[in-house]
């Protein structure tokens, strides 16, 4: 067992902080929740039934740490993170640590910001989908849902995002 959790803590580690990272915007947080996964992990690795890969299995308890950590906040229905799709640009991590977000350039941070007042659901497509580089199917199979659902979800948080993003550009105008 040991051996295959190292595989995995290998394989997967970098993308299951940045996953949390994007999720809770918080570093410090973010490394205590991979610790949580890999807690789960633990426990539930003879569960593992191999329908879906080792990655999505990951992401999807990931997801159920993050969703765990929003209820203990302040209820989930108080802490949505609207986050789907991105702009008009292919929006990617291109894998830097989140210290270096300081240098992304000032569209990135902007949706960045925007996308913590996206729904849950739409803040986990986005992050599922452009930044951690998913496919549809692989993002419905983190998500448990179905592949139309996602894409629904993915155009509606593009939208979203968009409108956010131009009310915060607005906003900065006029101050």
């Amino acid at each position: 067992m040991e051996a295959i959790f190292n595989d995995l803590y290998k394989k997967y580690h970098y993308e299951l902080f940045n996953f949390l990272f994007y999720m809770v915007q918080s570093k410090e947080q973010a490394e205590d929740l991979v610790q949580e996964v890999y807690i789960r992990v633990l426990k539930s690795y003879q569960h593992f039934k191999g329908e879906s890969s080792e990655k999505t299995w990951l992401i999807a308890i990931a997801r159920n740490v993050a969703i765990d950590f929003f209820r203990k906040q302040k209820g989930l229905n108080q802490r949505m993170i609207n986050k789907v799709e991105m702009i008009d640009l292919p929006i990617r991590d291109e894998s830097p640590l989140p210290e270096e977000m300081v240098f992304q350039s000032e569209d990135k941070k902007l949706m960045y910001h925007c996308l913590e007042k996206c729904t849950l659901d739409q803040k986990s497509v986005i992050i599922l989908r452009y930044i951690q580089e998913l496919s549809i199917l692989e993002t419905a199979q983190v998500l448990g849902w179905k592949e139309s659902k996602v894409k629904t979800t993915q155009h509606r948080a593009i939208k979203q995002l968009k409108v956010y993003m131009n009310e915060k550009l607005r906003q900065d105008k006029a101050s």
